[in-house]
């Protein structure tokens, strides 16, 4: 039967109030599950949509804890009780292969509102089944919401898309949520020195406390030339015998101009003839086009690379963050900063705009 819903929706129209509307959701298709939804993470990515031009009303949010209320005739491995995790990253690869759809309701003023993935911004959510993972019942079930994007997209780059080893060393930008799942991650693979780089020296201490070993603040000092000042390998010479300074990997978790250059510019050159040099991972969403140093990265034998959703299996990485966190690898409890309930979306939605969030956002539902 249908499911009642309180659901945030962004205006057709730019530059309008979010709303939080009573709609119904539809009765699941075949591979669709609906979801009573504990919390949801606010993400700074859906800042992108809610300022961007769009053709119709859109349903945001895209990392959440729950519990399954129905599911479709086709449904596999979920159940009505089940306790779940919705994200945006398809579960596996079989499901991956599937086309899924997204989701589109209909508003009192009897137009439409939708999404081509997911949206957790409700007290119920219907999602596809490629998005739903089926997880331990006796989770936290508010600090767990962030896994399904933070945690997978800052952790997962350092682990999967990255793979960090022990002893390498890791510079990251920009420590907000997926920053600081990243420099967890980093801690995690035994990297050293963590380099955090943001640019308020509070955000930089709070990160001390995930892992990161140094704190540079980029509005006070040049970042690059610091950082390569703290990674010089005597003895080591790149092409131009020149001794080898700059990081293993940086991560860029902003995704802006300035910081997309900055993480090419401070990972190190290979050693001529013995080794590659670095890598440069662009984890936060970007919005302009990229412009690199053509002549640098290739003398160095640099790579530039880019992590979608932290290049996770969620089947297999949303239970292993979990674990982390049960085992104090992964402090959610110190990441999730700020709670809010749903009717506060305007307010949450400007606080994280401001820069008020040191790490995490999430709504909490009733």
């Amino acid at each position: 039967m249908p499911t009642p819903s309180r659901v945030v929706v962004v205006p057709q129209q730019q530059g309008e109030p979010l709303q939080v509307l009573d709609l119904t959701l539809p009765d699941p298709g075949p591979h669709e599950v609906v979801v009573k939804q504990y919390a949801s993470g606010v993400c700074h990515s859906q800042l992108h949509t809610i300022h961007s031009p769009r053709p119709v009303a859109q349903i945001l949010g895209h990392e959440s804890t729950g519990e399954v209320t129905a599911v479709g005739s086709a449904v596999t491995g979920l159940a009505v009780g089940d306790t779940v995790m919705v994200t945006w990253v398809p579960k596996d690869a079989a499901q991956a292969a599937r086309p899924g759809t997204g989701v589109t309701l209909d508003l009192p003023d009897g137009t439409q509102a939708n999404t081509r993935s997911v949206f957790t911004w409700a007290t119920h959510t219907i999602a596809d089944e490629m998005f739903v993972v089926k997880v331990p019942s006796g989770i936290d079930r508010e600090v767990t919401a962030i896994i399904g994007c933070a945690v997978i997209t800052g952790a997962g780059a350092v682990l999967h898309t990255a793979g960090v080893q022990p002893g390498d060393s890791v510079a990251v930008f920009g420590v907000g949520g997926v920053g600081l799942s990243a420099v967890a991650a980093a801690r995690k693979c035994g990297a050293d020195p963590i380099i955090a780089v943001d640019l308020v020296d509070d955000k930089l201490d709070f990160a001390k406390r995930f892992g990161a070993t140094v704190g540079i603040n980029a509005s006070e000092v040049d970042p690059i030339a610091a950082i390569r000042d703290l990674t010089r390998r005597e003895g080591v010479y790149d092409i131009l015998r020149e001794p080898v300074a700059g990081v293993d990997f940086a991560f860029d978790c902003i995704g802006v101009p300035v910081t997309m250059r900055q993480i090419s510019e401070v990972v190190r050159a290979g050693e001529f003839g013995r080794t590659r040099g670095g890598v440069a991972v662009l984890v936060g969403v970007p919005m302009t086009p990229l412009e690199l140093d053509s002549r640098f990265m290739l003398l160095g034998e640099r790579t530039y690379r880019a992590s979608l959703g932290g290049s996770c299996s969620p089947g297999e990485d949303l239970p292993r963050f979990l674990q982390w966190h049960a085992d104090g690898d992964l402090d959610l409890d110190a990441l999730v900063t700020q709670r809010y309930g749903i009717d506060q979306i305007n307010e949450a939605v400007e606080d994280l705009e401001r820069g008020r969030i040191a790490g995490r956002s999430i709504l909490v539902f009733d």
